[in-house]
């Protein structure tokens, strides 16, 4: 089938190289404006683009996707079907109603759970043990589209974002080209979606910051839920600390220190730093203090004083401690 692709992050890369390696046409591809990127804020291109150049395929990036120049752009293409994934953009209905078999889209997760832009982040911060992916084809709600194919994956203890997001990828990737092979075959089902339905936000500044009155589980979540991007931070003294890697050493307990604030490193030592949570303790094992590279607990240990008694907090300046 002859196919307009449109998306922008990582994510989409391994969809579009799928296609490419099909039996179906990539006709050109659409994908966000490069934007200022790193220390330097200089223009970068997304990874999209970056895929589609070394493919020798044209590549569009509008500024808005409802410029009707756009739109008569993509309509000279004579799309079959549109394919999105992770796009960023909701399309308007003179792009939904655009190919003869519709707009596809790849969505991380097994909706109606988790429609919105942070599925993956959202599934592995609330400690979901599963979640999946689904194509569906678009209309102009929010990921609310009729389900054409779904597969799942587990969430083991041992996920960050990163590896459920790159498992992922590569599993949206085939089951695009499964989807794309029904329809062309005219045996694409289309699975209304039902109302238990729930939403994955944007990720804040907000949703950044650990929350050590919470119970430990749920921090151990959340630290893996934003490892490696956008990352999960607290404050020691006046410095930044983000915490990239964690244990839970006791979880369901209220321990014997349970009249200690939350935040209060307990002790240090070759297992790590031990804090105290609002209800059980959990030990970093990875971190990164403000201006220094990502390093194990013991490592930034041989070059810290004592922690003992510090405390972590949500602000700068509070708690004590610091290099």
């Amino acid at each position: 089938m002859r196919v307009v692709f449109m998306g922008t992050p990582d994510f989409a890369v391994p969809s579009l190289k799928a296609l490419i390696e099909s039996q179906h046409t990539v006709l050109a591809v659409v994908t966000q404006p490069d934007r200022p990127k790193g220390r330097g804020k200089k223009e970068a291109p997304p990874p999209v683009k970056e895929a589609a150049q070394a493919l020798s395929l044209p590549v569009i990036q509008p500024l808005q996707v409802k410029d009707p120049d756009f739109i008569r752009l993509l309509r000279s293409f004579l799309p079959e079907v549109i394919v999105v994934v992770a796009y960023g953009k909701i399309l308007p209905i003179d792009i939904l109603l655009l190919p003869k078999y519709g707009c596809v889209n790849v969505h991380a997760s097994l909706l109606p759970k988790y429609r919105g832009a942070a599925p993956i982040h959202r599934a592995v911060i609330n400690g979901e043990r599963e979640t999946g992916i689904t194509t569906m084809f678009m209309d102009e709600g929010l990921d609310t589209g009729d389900i054409i194919l779904q597969e799942s994956t587990p969430i083991f203890e041992e996920d960050t974002v990163g590896t459920v997001h790159d498992r992922l990828a590569i599993a949206g990737a085939q089951l695009l080209c499964r989807t794309l092979d029904l329809i062309r075959r005219g045996q694409v089902p289309r699975v209304p979606q039902n109302d238990k339905s729930s939403y994955a936000p944007m990720i804040t500044g907000a949703d950044k910051l650990i929350q050590w009155d919470k119970h430990a589980r749920d921090i151990f979540n959340h630290i893996r839920g934003m490892d490696p991007c956008p990352g999960a931070h607290t404050f020691l003294g006046d410095k930044m600390l983000k915490i990239w890697r964690t244990h839970i050493c006791e979880e369901d307990c209220v321990q014997e220190h349970a009249q200690l604030e939350p935040g209060r490193i307990l002790e240090t030592g070759r297992e790590g730093i031990m804090v105290c949570t609002g209800r059980g303790m959990i030990v970093i094992d990875e971190l990164q203090l403000q201006g220094a590279k990502r390093m194990s607990a013991a490592d930034f240990l041989r070059g810290a004083p004592d922690l003992s008694g510090m405390v972590l907090t949500d602000k700068p300046g509070r708690g004590g401690g610091g290099r």
